[in-house]
């Protein structure tokens, strides 16, 4: 099985306001950058789609290293929160409604495709790929401006 190497960062200019999301795969040597945003949209949904397009690029099951920034992302995962939001109707433990349940739908099929592991890194702490994903989202947003 393949072992890509996946970071990711999502951005946006007021939440909700315009957006972007950035990610680079890394596989053998080489790299390959996405991005892509919203014109209205939240912090939380471009950090999201970064790991979603990033995960949806790959032609074939793989193993993925997924690098964020994004505690939203990687708590809800690592801490299986997003697992009972689902057993719930996606309702939280509170029972408000879980936010993004779309999202999180489509990143749950993901991850019962791959293998992931998800590495929590400081956002804006001089991490190179970090550095590099949050420039691609924050260009992004510029395309969505009005």
């Amino acid at each position: 099985m393949k072992r890509i190497e996946m970071f990711t960062d999502g951005a946006c200019s007021g939440n909700p306001g315009p957006g972007g999301w950035g990610t680079i795969l890394r596989y053998n040597g080489r790299e390959k950058e996405l991005a892509g945003g919203a014109s209205s949209t939240t912090n939380n949904r471009m950090e999201l789609t970064a790991v979603i397009e990033g995960l949806s690029a790959l032609k074939e099951t793989c193993e993925v290293v997924v690098t964020s920034d994004s505690k939203y992302v990687i708590d809800a995962i690592q801490k299986g929160w997003v697992y009972s939001w689902k057993r719930n109707g996606w309702r939280k433990a509170d029972k408000k409604p879980a936010l993004n349940a779309d999202l999180w739908e489509r990143l749950l099929t993901l991850l019962s495709i791959h293998t992931v592991t998800f590495v929590w890194v400081h956002g804006h702490q001089g991490h190179p790929e970090n550095e590099r994903c949050d420039r691609l989202a924050v260009a992004q947003i510029e395309n969505f401006r009005t």
